[in-house]
């Protein structure tokens, strides 16, 4: 079952008001339904969705609704349950602003239906349920609506950005799609339609991505500070090696000349753990900033012998 499926599943068993209810229906008919001889046609792949829609019809218009099956036009081996409307038809299509009072085609909804962010939410939710998709976090972070219709497009992403969701809306050949790709505004998504229990496995997810990208940070980082520590270590043992092959050791004081020695000794040491070694066998104690003044006079002495 993909993520999107069971988010739908989930939001399926909300209970709504008859406010949202109507709002629901407006999303998801206006973004579905399809008129006929004077017949409302609905359909979805998920039988929850069937159920939730029929409930709501009945609920409110006290009709009957027929469910049948059709082939899906995406060549799916699923097949389509057809939701079949024809009575009340121009009643359910005026309140849920599909039509106007004259049986006008509206382009967006009435204010009224999206009045309250109660009913926005429900609106969001019936248009999800009909057009949406979220991709499993696992794989990836998006989240999209696929609508025929430009304003529509434009009014989804309108009533997302009220959230402060940052949706998009890109043109594709098949329709507009209102898209989401951060990880944070996809959770909020899932919280604004109440879908609780796919926003704790969304955010484990997440957490999980964030605290590995966190550890893979630090490892690189590490892996960094290590290779720079043996880079100047070898270039360090390059001017020792320059310094003992000219024999030149005694052009050396007798402080640096030990810290060549225990360089030689602790070749992939830090400046750090070679002055605590330093410290610690000698009880002189030295810095890494005293250190670095010693290496300073073996490079200072192996250039002028490269030179010379």
């Amino acid at each position: 079952m993909s993520f999107t499926t069971k988010i739908k599943n989930e939001i399926s068993e909300i209970y709504d008001t008859r406010s949202e209810m109507i709002a629901e229906l407006s999303g998801f008919i206006r973004n579905n339904g399809y008129l006929e001889d004077e017949i409302l046609y609905l359909t979805t792949e998920n039988k929850f969705i069937a159920e939730r829609i029929v409930k709501f019809l009945r609920d409110i218009y006290d009709i009957s609704v027929k469910i049948g099956k059709k082939d899906n036009v995406n060549f799916s081996k699923t097949k389509l349950n057809l939701l079949t409307i024809d009575s009340k038809i121009n009643k359910i299509l005026q309140d849920v602003g599909y039509f106007s009072n004259n049986n006008t085609y509206l382009d967006t909804p009435p204010t009224y239906i999206v009045g309250a962010n109660e009913e926005i939410r429900a609106y969001l939710r019936g248009a999800f349920l009909c057009q949406g998709s979220i991709n499993d976090p696992k794989s990836s972070y998006h989240m999209e609506f696929l609508v025929d219709r430009p304003d529509e497009s434009v009014f989804i992403q309108r009533l997302l950005n009220i959230f402060d969701l940052n949706a998009k809306i890109l043109s594709r050949s098949n329709g507009y799609m209102i898209y989401i790709k951060e990880a944070d505004k996809i959770s909020d998504f899932l919280k604004i339609i109440r879908a609780h229990n796919a926003v704790l496995y969304f955010e484990d997810i997440r957490v999980y991505h964030q605290e590995k990208n966190i550890a893979n940070r630090l490892n690189n980082c590490e892996q960094a500070n290590i290779d720079k520590i043996i880079q100047t270590a070898n270039i360090q043992l390059k001017y020792i090696e320059i310094i003992e092959k000219n024999l030149s050791l005694e052009l050396l004081d007798d402080k640096t000349k030990e810290v060549l020695e225990y360089r030689k000794k602790y070749p992939e040491a830090s400046l750090k753990e070679l002055s605590e070694i330093i410290s610690l066998e000698t009880n002189k104690p030295i810095t890494k900033s005293g250190l670095n003044h010693r290496f300073r006079k073996m490079k200072e002495l192996a250039e002028r012998l490269e030179k010379n």
